[in-house]
């Protein structure tokens, strides 16, 4: 008999295919009804592709699509077009061009940032000033995005108790840790989110047996430390993921993660070397709000 393949109208729905029989006898495989979640995880996932396509972005934010998987990242932790998001400390905006975009119709994006024309100039303010930079300059992308101004340790209200459907960060809690305010940074994420709300957690990963001291200085942090710190907040973890595991990564390098892409801060010493690993490893976490 000849070899007869199907594809399935949905994908990944396999699982819960009917099977018939065909006007010639042959078994002819028909996909059950989609349910409503399906139908919503695949519209979040073209949303996603969509703003991951957007001509805003450069083609050295596009480059990283390979190491950070933002698809597979924000589909985890359950984005969805109507929640409201607050993203903290997001640098110079790369998941702020994906989120944006998402949640502009019916939901909204809140990130937090620093006094730009603060009294000291330091790296917040530079990075504050960037920000400000990237939301002026696309209006159709940034203009919905809002801002809440903190300045850490003393003041990090994140909005109104209770408002908010998902947290993120994405590689801070290493800088949160050393400068000894990553407890007060937990408690404000549990406050404005929602119960049942989610806190989504990226981080570089430290090697197992790694002290904590040791490990803030390299910006990995171990992930046992990390889960237990954040559940000490009120947290629950619900779900991890390898999504953006680097089994390449030694996590030993002389100059910590900052060796590594895209960074490099050795400069051309290693550099392809350094350019074979890719990004650092990462753990990836998902908490709920009790």
């Amino acid at each position: 008999m000849a070899d007869i393949r199907f594809r399935p109208l949905w994908p990944g729905l396999v699982a819960g295919a009917l099977l018939v029989t065909g006007a010639a006898g042959l078994a002819v495989y028909r996909p059950a009804a989609v349910g409503a979640e399906q139908v919503a995880t695949a519209a979040i996932e073209q949303q996603i592709r969509s703003a991951m396509a957007n001509p805003v972005r450069t083609e050295q934010q596009r480059a990283r699509d390979a190491y950070r998987h933002p698809l597979e990242t924000l589909t985890f932790f359950g984005l969805r077009p109507e929640m409201t998001v607050v993203e903290l400390w997001p640098g110079g905006g790369w998941y702020t061009t994906l989120l944006a975009p998402v949640v502009a119709e019916r939901g909204k994006l809140v990130v937090s940032t620093f006094d730009a024309n603060g009294p000291k100039e330091s790296g917040m303010t530079r990075g504050a000033r960037a920000l400000n930079e990237r939301l002026a300059s696309d209006p159709k992308t940034y203009g919905k995005v809002q801002t809440v101004l903190i300045a850490p340790p003393d003041s990090l209200t994140l909005g109104p108790d209770n408002s908010a459907d998902l947290v993120l960060t994405f590689r801070n809690i290493h800088n949160w840790a050393a400068a000894g305010y990553e407890d007060k940074v937990y408690a404000a994420a549990f406050k404005v989110l929602k119960k049942g709300g989610t806190f989504g957690v990226e981080e570089h990963r430290a090697r197992p047996g790694v002290s904590v001291a040791e490990s803030i200085k390299t910006g990995y942090m171990p992930e046992d430390y990390v889960i237990k710190k954040i559940e000490a907040a009120g947290f629950k973890l619900t779900s991890k993921s390898e999504i953006n595991a680097n089994p390449r990564d030694t996590r030993d390098h002389v100059g910590g993660v900052w060796t590594l892409p895209p960074t490099l801060s050795q400069g051309e010493k290693d550099r392809e070397k350094y350019l074979a690993i890719g990004e650092s490893d990462r753990m990836t976490l998902k908490f709920t709000k009790p």
